[in-house]
């Protein structure tokens, strides 16, 4: 499917573009992406099975700015964004990041945070986002983030631009995206505009929140993929191995827990002795838990028909545009998915990136915010415990806390062995 969206008359340059995440939501949004840069084949070829977008397959690092400005047919000040989301090694390795007077963005061992910047020095487009993970903004461990704002106060003393940068955790599922999904954004404009990110317009029902408060409930899954037929075949979607013919008698919207002395289920397992997505179920009442780019054989969320959600499914609780294709196979298509940016809060944020700093605002409702159901179906029936499981049956202990697991006292002991041995 090669089509779509409004008539875009405003221009994009997109970096770290995986498959098009934010690139769709611009796109609903009438920007043009006038040039696509990314390193994965993967992802490049799944791009061009959407989308006629110029694309410059290779590392960020290796691709000089005048290229890419000429892939998109651009002159320096003349895109209206650039956007992307560079993905970060730990901040801790990075050496190079040492605070200093001057931060090296030609640094030919430049990180991806470095080639988004120097891009953005180098193109200087009228506006910019910069999307990343929630941990980019971690209170005492936000070196990335002081590292970005560094790096666009030195573009603005070397260039004479007025980038003035806001940012904001979000969670995606406050904008009618139906995943619980947190990622921090950064938006800058090049006169120094402030721009102000917008409330959000879900809530969980559940909570207590504002009673005057006029959001509305988050999406569910149900909403998202609730009309999607049953896939006919079930091939590469059974959960099999050790846990498969457990997750049946999980009920939707709980995990292991369920299997626990805390739980409704059988004590197979001990309290908070897995991780969270473990045998995790969707419920049709909630949002989707974030999907994973790297699952285990039994990490979820798994469809509430105890298989593995399909390419369409996911997509839809990405809000991607409906009618992509993919060629590839299971794992590679969930790495994709599970890496990209929803397309509803990139449209979210490209409208308010026109309104408030391009001053060409929109009237038209979103184009990716699915439409809410009144009458969602009852959940699943929970099958009996198989007889294979039975033999787990008894007392577990719950873990003891954070810090305390095993593995987080034996690098605990690992690390204060290296200290010893280092004085």
């Amino acid at each position: 499917m090669k089509t779509r969206s409004p008539k875009r008359v405003l221009k994009a340059i997109s970096l770290f573009s995986g498959i098009g995440g934010l690139d769709f939501g611009f796109e609903e949004a009438g920007f043009e992406t006038r040039v696509a840069l990314e390193l994965d084949k993967h992802a490049c070829e799944t791009m061009r099975l959407n989308r006629d977008w110029p694309i410059i397959e290779d590392d960020i690092n290796k691709v000089a700015s005048a290229d890419i400005l000429a892939k998109a047919g651009l002159e320096v000040g003349e895109a209206d964004v650039l956007f992307g989301g560079p993905p970060c090694q730990p901040f801790s390795k990075s050496g190079y990041w040492a605070r200093g007077n001057t931060l090296r963005l030609d640094d030919p061992r430049a990180d991806t945070l470095t080639g988004y910047l120097r891009v953005l020095r180098d193109t200087q487009p009228k506006t910019f986002l910069l999307e990343n993970v929630y941990g980019l903004a971690y209170q005492g461990k936000d070196e990335g983030l002081r590292y970005i704002l560094d790096g666009i106060e030195q573009i603005n003393r070397e260039t004479g631009s007025r980038y003035k940068v806001s940012w904001k955790p979000i969670n995606c599922a406050a904008f009618g995206v139906p995943q619980i999904r947190e990622r921090v954004f950064m938006i800058g404009d090049r006169e120094g505009r402030e721009f102000r990110f917008p409330e959000p317009t879900h809530a969980d029902a559940g909570g207590k929140g504002d009673l005057f408060a006029k959001l509305s409930p988050f999406m569910t899954a149900w909403e998202a993929i609730g009309d999607l037929p049953e896939p006919n075949d079930h091939e590469g979607l059974l959960v099999g191995g050790k846990w498969g013919a457990l997750l049946p008698t999980i009920p939707e919207g709980e995990n292991y827990l369920w299997h626990t002395d805390r739980g409704g289920g059988r004590p197979l397992f001990g309290w908070r002795t897995r991780y969270w997505s473990f045998l995790l179920k969707l419920s049709k009442r909630l949002p989707s838990w974030t999907v994973q780019a790297q699952p285990g054989a039994a990490i979820g969320p798994f469809h509430w028909n105890n298989r593995r959600l399909t390419f369409e499914e996911m997509c839809r609780l990405q809000t991607f545009p409906d009618g992509l294709s993919i060629a590839c196979g299971r794992t590679e298509m969930q790495r994709q998915l599970g890496n990209a940016v929803p397309s509803l809060m990139g449209e979210v944020l490209a409208r308010e990136i026109r309104k408030q700093l391009l001053g060409k605002p929109m009237t038209t409702p979103l184009r990716l915010l699915r439409p809410k159901q009144e009458v969602i179906p009852a959940s699943e029936k929970v099958a009996p415990l198989p007889s294979q499981y039975r033999f787990l049956i008894g007392k577990h202990e719950a873990h003891p806390g954070t810090g305390k697991g095993r593995e987080a006292v034996r690098r605990a002991k690992e690390t204060k062995k290296a200290v010893g041995a280092s004085k």
